[in-house]
């Protein structure tokens, strides 16, 4: 399962980039808003910080408007993954252009239906939030497993990028049920890293070794 991360921030990718995890990486208006500056600056610096798909997303509602702010995106770096909401609007633009070549990541899926019919007009990803369906009393989960199954049973290429993930928990989920790509926060990731028994060894094991060196100079 690839690793992306769930930012537009530089400082925050490039450490973990340098740590040779990361695959690619998502943005969307919210997070990239956040940053200020020129975006597609931006998203240039993070495609050639972790060389794999940058998820880059329209602002547009209109199949048109997408169409047009899609091939401006994807002609920022060849890394760049086209972003569309799904709605109507969204799965048109995206047939349009996935047709001409463009890799697209059809967002804000929150159902098995809705992942169907992205994939059906060529979507490279799928980006059911699983967060947001655990806010509202339902198990996100769930929603990947079905997406998983369908598109194994139906053959689609489509990747499932498992979005909107809170906890590790997710992320160790996603893999066992077979999603092709998570996506975390820099925070989820720092936690894939920590054990309190990892701490716990590590620290005995410096206390004995100190305690080691210390018996042979007495």
């Amino acid at each position: 399962m690839k690793l992306f991360v769930d930012t537009g921030n530089i400082k925050e990718i490039a450490p973990l980039a340098a740590l040779g995890i990361l695959d690619g990486a998502t943005t969307n208006p919210s997070l990239m808003a956040k940053e200020g500056g020129d975006p597609r600056a931006i998203i240039k610096s993070i495609c050639d910080l972790v060389q794999g798909p940058v998820s880059a997303e329209v602002v547009a509602t209109d199949a048109d408007g997408m169409i047009r702010e899609g091939r401006d995106l994807a002609a920022i770096d060849p890394h760049v993954v086209v972003k569309v909401p799904f709605t109507k609007a969204g799965v048109a633009a995206c047939r349009t252009l996935a047709a001409e070549g463009t890799r697209v990541n059809v967002t804000l899926i929150f159902s098995a239906a809705q992942a169907w019919l992205a994939a059906k007009v060529g979507a490279a990803y799928v980006s059911p939030f699983v967060g947001r369906l655990d806010d509202i009393g339902a198990t996100g989960m769930n929603l990947i497993q079905e997406i998983v199954d369908l598109f194994g049973h139906a053959g689609y290429e489509t990747e499932v990028l498992v979005a909107s993930v809170r906890n590790p928990i997710h992320v160790i989920e996603a893999g066992r049920m077979g999603a092709g790509v998570v996506t975390c926060p820099p925070s989820v990731i720092e936690q894939l890293f920590k054990h309190p028994l990892t701490d716990s060894g590590l620290e005995r094991f410096l206390k004995d070794w100190e305690q080691a060196q210390g018996a042979k100079k007495a």
